[in-house]
């Protein structure tokens, strides 16, 4: 005979995944990281590194932003890309279902607040405030984790947090945003996925 204590427990576990997008994989923010501090290193030399290495850098403003759009959206392409395939994967070995009320409410939160963020930086691109895009792209991004936290484990509340307090830095410093963004999306990922991978993957 079962022990009420389990009973209790599993009932507890039951209610959880039905409200909780639990298949979220701590590597899949690893990479995003990984993925996002490439991508920094590419802009930062594309801006700035080229001269300084002694490269031709690139004088068309036009040709510039081009490659500085193609990249994000690689960038973002294989992050989202990285996690579908870790959160499917985690879900499988768990004898989960990946597509749930749960995961959608997940994926509404968080992508509300992104692509709002998305269509804002067009709106700095066409109004030319190009130093501004690092933070407002932090700062809907931490907005849209701080949401979807709600959905999810908690710690990813903390994580939106500390993207928010970069985006806000970078806001008061624009000449340091693409260092922010690197921050954001690079490293504040991968120390985020290891933490939960050890936590809550292995």
């Amino acid at each position: 005979m079962r022990k009420p204590e389990q009973e209790l427990a599993d009932i507890k576990s039951m209610m959880e995944r039905s409200t909780r997008f639990l298949s979220l994989s701590g590597l899949s923010g690893v990479m995003a990281g990984i993925y996002a501090l490439i991508g920094s290193g590419m802009a930062w030399y594309w801006i700035e590194g080229s001269q300084s290495l002694g490269a031709s850098p690139i004088s068309n403003h036009f040709d510039l932003l081009n490659r500085l759009l193609i990249l994000g959206s690689v960038v973002l392409i294989l992050a989202i890309g990285t996690a579908f395939i870790f959160s499917r994967k985690k879900s499988q070995k768990n004898a989960h279902k990946l597509w749930t009320s749960a995961s959608k409410r997940f994926m509404s939160a968080l992508f509300i607040p992104v692509i709002a963020g998305g269509l804002f930086s067009f709106g700095l691109i066409h109004e030319g405030y190009f130093s501004m895009i690092p933070a407002a792209t932090l700062i809907f991004y931490g907005l849209g984790l701080i949401n979807a936290s709600h959905f999810t484990i908690n710690e990813l509340k903390n994580l939106g947090l500390i993207e928010l307090i970069i985006g806000l830095v970078a806001a008061f410093h624009p000449e340091i945003g693409l260092y922010c963004w690197a921050a954001g999306f690079g490293m504040a990922h991968i120390i985020y996925g290891a933490m939960m991978y050890y936590k809550y993957d292995r």
